[in-house]
């Protein structure tokens, strides 16, 4: 389905959030198979293609041996469910990805349970606000239609605290607090597939 879609038009896919490492489809196959699509789809287009890599696994020794393989496959995208994966691992992948040329998608697999509550939970403003502080360079941030719908003014609140360096407070876009980000780097906002 990778060579399919890439040689269809789009520019990227990427790996299925619940995809890891599987009996019946164990990571580096899957690697390999999904660069050897990348390749064959740019060489008929002459276009360049990409495919997210899902780098998540249990530990972080593990995940760096994913991105290496990525790397080494040259690949240069992989991905991390950083709420399953962990704060901590999320920014422990991120730092190896940005030392050795990679780039880093970030999912939300497992945000509804958090954040979808109305009564209670974590908001997903936090939540990303927490990513772009543990590190990544895109994440799967929903849109304000289709399956991954949130409101409006919230969505796009949420989006400009992910990208832009000096938040101002706007209470009908879900921002509260002024927010000045400094030097920390942004976070680009991917719709996905929704």
């Amino acid at each position: 389905a990778v060579y399919e879609c890439l040689r269809g038009g789009l520019d990227f896919t990427k790996d299925d959030e619940n995809v890891n490492s599987q009996p019946f489809m164990r990571w580096r196959d899957r690697f390999l198979f999904c660069a050897e699509a990348i390749y064959r789809a740019q060489a008929e287009t002459g276009e360049i293609k990409g495919h997210y890599l899902n780098a998540t696994a249990g530990n972080c020794e593990d995940m760096y041996m994913r991105a290496e393989y990525a790397r080494d496959l040259a690949v240069l995208i992989v991905m991390h469910d950083y709420l399953t994966g962990g704060f901590t691992a999320n920014t422990s992948l991120a730092n190896y990805c940005r030392n050795n040329g990679l780039l880093l998608h970030i999912h939300r697999a497992m945000h509804a349970v958090i954040d979808r509550q109305r009564n209670h939970g974590i908001h997903f403003r936090v939540l990303a606000k927490a990513l772009r502080m543990s590190g990544g360079d895109h994440l799967h941030s929903g849109t304000v239609v289709g399956k991954l719908e949130g409101e409006r003014a919230v969505t796009l609140g949420f989006v400009d605290l992910m990208r832009d360096d000096v938040i101002l407070r706007d209470r009908s876009r879900g921002i509260y607090f002024f927010q000045d980000w400094c030097a920390l780097p942004g976070t680009i906002p991917v719709a996905s597939g929704g």
